[in-house]
């Protein structure tokens, strides 16, 4: 006979597991984080968390941990520990070895790290490419000279709740860049945009470089 509790505790596991995947992506690609949620790769890193989460409620119910819950709340607390508190359960280390001059974790931590860590690679990966093409696309025939102060300035002005902290951190990107003597004047419009993407996203680059065209083109543009 089927336990339809346990299967829907299971079903949630996976849900609260599969909601903390997709934040942990929408954090670290913040130009486009639904396009890489709906990719392959963030996909299966999606879903690998929820998997984890199921895997951890079997374990946390196999073994009879109750969290020192109550009666009444002891099936709640296993489904958001489970669900929430997977990852840090199964990266933690049953015991480390001394090899050499480092210490080597063993236990789940180092299986999940490398798949993890695989996932997370592949989708930077796939961004990075979408990246590149849009910058290029968007700052083509933008000049760096003219755009390092007025366009991000721009961008940070179209955002009604752009952090602080953000905001400080871009500008402060911007005036590296603007001090880099590594890095050609001609390629440094690319770098710009790749910096606003992340802050802002493609559709308010886009749209303020659009706006500013007339002030921030570079001059062979600006002369046909």
């Amino acid at each position: 006979m089927i336990d339809w509790a346990a299967v829907a505790d299971g079903v949630w596991v996976a849900f609260f597991g599969a909601l903390l995947g997709t934040g942990e992506l929408i954090s670290r690609y913040r130009d486009d984080p639904w396009d890489t949620i709906k990719s392959p790769p963030g996909f299966f890193y999606i879903a690998l968390n929820a998997l984890v989460s199921v895997a951890a409620l079997i374990l946390i119910r196999g073994f009879g941990w109750t969290f020192s819950a109550k009666v009444d709340a002891v099936r709640w607390t296993q489904v958001l520990v489970a669900g929430f508190g997977a990852m840090a359960l199964f990266r933690s280390s049953l015991f480390t070895v001394r090899v050499g001059d480092q210490d080597v974790s063993v236990g789940p931590n180092s299986f999940l790290q490398i798949v993890l860590g695989a996932a997370d690679r592949q989708v930077d990966r796939r961004r990075a490419a979408v990246r590149a093409d849009r910058s290029k696309q968007i700052m083509q025939n933008v000049s760096f000279e003219e755009a390092k102060v007025a366009l991000p300035a721009y961008c940070i002005a179209l955002m009604q709740n752009m952090p602080t902290e953000d905001q400080i951190e871009l500008m402060d990107d911007v005036d590296k860049l603007a001090h880099s003597a590594d890095i050609q004047t001609s390629m440094k419009s690319y770098f710009l945009g790749s910096a606003l993407l992340t802050y802002v996203g493609e559709e308010v680059l886009q749209a303020a470089v659009k706006s500013l065209k007339e002030y921030i083109q570079s001059e062979a543009e600006s002369e046909i």
